[in-house]
């Protein structure tokens, strides 16, 4: 029977330690190979946190399957504007300005982890994210920019 590990690593820093170290050492896999190919698998992602699954396909051959999932939609904000944290308080203080080419760039990313059916859609989530980070857009409120998409003033 397939067993499952979930967690969150840093792109291209896994180590033997925790998180993975403990849930995967008493399955007995070689966790020196196992590591090395995760980091591998996620240097795209350096310094996000990546989620991963590992699935042991069989425990009596050790033969294991590693799925890399795309970070967070903020973490892909924060590394496009290459800024280390939201604004706390954003109706005082604005903590970047994207581009709309920047947020197409994230929609892209995560449209299949999106819930929307079509880029127009995965952009007004990330737009969404960008609210609640303290985002501007094109030096606007993204609340604006959704309102211009919805109404089909914006194209996409």
């Amino acid at each position: 029977m397939p067993q499952t590990v979930n967690t969150m690593v840093e792109g291209g820093k896994a180590t033997t330690g925790p998180p993975l170290g403990p849930a995967l050492g008493p399955l007995g896999l070689n966790l020196g190979q196992l590591i090395k190919e995760i980091n591998e698998k996620t240097k795209e992602f350096a310094g996000m946190q990546v989620p991963i699954s590992v699935i042991v396909v069989d425990p009596a051959s050790k033969k294991y399957e590693i799925k890399v999932g795309i970070p967070p939609t903020s973490a892909l904000l924060k590394k496009e504007l290459g800024i280390e944290t939201a604004s706390g308080n954003k109706k005082e203080k604005i903590a970047g300005n994207a581009t709309m080419e920047m947020i197409k760039k994230v929609a892209r990313s995560k449209s299949a982890n999106m819930l929307s059916y079509d880029l127009r859609g995965a952009v007004l989530e990330v737009l969404g994210t960008c609210v609640s980070m303290g985002i501007n857009v094109e030096g606007k409120d993204p609340k604006e920019i959704q309102k211009l998409i919805i109404s089909g003033s914006m194209e996409i």
